[in-house]
């Protein structure tokens, strides 16, 4: 897993995708900084991250994801991979914590955030932190769906519609429906940004990465398989 780990994020960032996500995700983060934070001259971040998490994930994750397996299906890499003397387990999961990593390294840059306000005001870190869990763990049940999206087709442009659609339903089928609230990630992050740790919304998180990888792995294991 470590291998893949390693090649996956050096690909990230010997190819734009790596800087473009960062750079783009500061941008927002900035922007929700001053909408939420500076223009009502509160020191309360968890709207940034809420704001952050809503609509910058949703950006950011399929751009991430799209390749992952796609673009493996595209260009024929893909037996390559699947007749690797990796496993099938360390494959996904090195792309998967790769992607993970990159989100990572955003979360930790906009500490930057804090410290601005700290010149303002006293931050609560225990809420802080409480609230970039929150995040991470909304950011990986999203990676591990776009993950899934993208081994199930090899078009990644579907792939990222794919995602964007998983993400974005819940939003509105909640209204019909209280069984679509099990798969709202957001909704599942309400009560992180006011230091609140739910454990029924972690484990619905958790929940939700693990059972996307789970699939990610027993499709690709087929594929090897039939191949």
């Amino acid at each position: 897993m470590w291998a893949v780990f390693k090649k996956e994020l050096k690909s990230y960032f010997l190819s734009p995708i790596g800087y473009i996500v960062i750079a783009v995700f500061m941008l927002i983060y900035s922007i929700f900084f001053y909408l939420t934070t500076i223009s009502y001259g509160s020191i309360f971040m968890g709207d940034l991250y809420y704001a952050s998490a809503r609509y910058g994930l949703l950006l950011m994750v399929p751009l991430l994801t799209m390749r992952m397996f796609s673009e493996e299906r595209k260009s024929g890499t893909e037996q390559l991979l699947l007749t690797s003397p990796r496993s099938v387990t360390s494959i996904v999961l090195g792309k998967f914590f790769a992607a993970v990593a990159v989100i990572l390294i955003t979360l930790v840059l906009s500490i930057i955030y804090a410290v601005i306000i700290s010149f303002f005001g006293n931050v609560y870190v225990p809420t802080l932190i409480i609230t970039m869990l929150g995040f991470l763990l909304v950011a990986m049940a999203a990676i591990s769906i776009g993950m899934l999206a993208s081994s199930i087709t090899e078009n990644q442009i579907i792939s990222a519609i794919i995602t964007i659609g998983v993400l974005v339903a819940p939003w509105f089928l909640v209204d019909i429906s209280d069984i679509f609230s099990s798969i709202d990630l957001i909704g599942k992050f309400l009560k992180f940004p006011n230091g609140l740790i739910s454990v029924s919304d972690t484990i619905g998180l958790v929940s939700i990465t693990i059972t996307c990888i789970l699939i990610t792995i027993i499709l690709i294991k087929r594929r090897k398989t039939v191949k």
